[in-house]
C-alpha cells in the first residue's frame, strides 16, 4: 500500500502540473476558475429533466423549479484544476472509508489515476477512494436508482448546492449533476451518477469492482473501468 500511495501521489502531482499548464495555456494566468463551467442540476425523479446544461462560468446559479427536488441554488461550478491549485486544503468535508456522509461536502475533487490492480484510468476522490458507477442507473438522462439501503452500501458522491467540483485528468465537459430522490445533489460523469463503496476501507481498495455484475470503477468519461 505504501508503494501504491507513493506512486499515486507522485502520479497525482504530475497530473496536477499538466492540468495547470494546460489551463494556463488556454485561459491565461489571471484566473484558472474561468476555465470552468456552470452546470444546472437535473432531477433524478423526472427522467425528462436533463442532467446538466453547460453554460459559461459567469452564469449565476438559478432556483430549482417546483417539483424538482428542492429550492435554492441549482447550479454547481466545475473547475478544471485541483483544489490544491485553487489554494484549498483538507477534503471539503468528504468523509473517509465507510463513514457516513452526514452533510454534503462544500467541494469535491475527481482525479483520474491508474493502479497495479486496475491499470486503466479510473476515478478517485480527494481521499483517494475509488469511485464507481451502477448499471442500474441511466446516463441519458442521468438518473440514480440507488436509494435507501442501496445508498448506505454505495454512498453517492454528493456536493453542497452551489459548490465546486475540482478535476485532475477529467474533461469538464464530462461532469454534471443530478438531484437525488432525497433532494441531495449527486455528481455525474459522462451522465452516470458516481458513488463510493462502503466496503473500501482505504486508499487503493477496489472491493466494489464487479459486485453483483453491476458495479464497476468509473472511468474519466463515465465508462466502466475494466481490464
Amino acid at each position: 500500500m505504501t508503494s501504491f500511495l507513493s506512486g499515486l501521489l507522485s502520479s497525482g502531482a504530475a497530473k496536477r502540473r499538466a492540468t495547470v499548464a494546460a489551463a494556463l495555456a488556454v485561459c491565461g494566468v489571471a484566473s484558472l476558475t474561468a476555465c470552468g463551467k456552470t452546470i444546472q442540476i437535473g432531477d433524478s425523479k423526472d427522467p425528462s429533466t436533463p442532467a446538466a446544461a453547460p453554460a459559461t462560468s459567469s452564469v449565476a446559479p438559478t432556483t430549482a423549479a417546483p417539483g424538482q427536488g428542492g429550492a435554492g441554488n441549482s447550479a454547481l461550478q466545475v473547475v478544471d484544476s485541483t483544489a490544491q491549485d485553487a489554494g484549498l486544503n483538507g477534503t471539503g468535508g468528504t468523509v473517509v472509508g465507510a463513514a457516513v456522509q452526514e452533510a454534503p461536502p462544500k467541494w469535491v475533487q475527481l482525479s483520474a489515476v491508474t493502479a497495479p490492480q486496475l491499470p486503466v484510468a479510473h476515478l478517485i476522490n480527494v481521499n483517494q477512494a475509488a469511485l464507481y458507477r451502477f448499471d442500474g442507473d441511466t446516463a441519458g438522462p442521468s438518473r440514480s436508482n440507488c436509494n435507501d439501503t442501496c445508498a448506505v452500501k454505495w454512498p453517492p458522491v454528493t456536493v453542497e448546492e452551489g459548490g465546486n467540483v475540482y478535476l485532475a485528468g477529467v474533461n469538464p465537459k464530462e461532469v454534471g449533476a443530478v438531484r437525488r430522490q432525497d433532494g441531495q445533489v449527486q455528481v455525474t460523469v459522462g451522465g452516470w451518477p458516481v458513488y463510493r463503496f462502503s466496503g473500501d476501507a482505504g486508499a487503493g481498495d477496489l472491493n466494489g469492482q464487479g459486485v453483483d455484475g453491476k458495479w464497476f470503477a468509473v472511468g474519466p468519461t463515465g465508462q466502466k473501468a475494466v481490464r
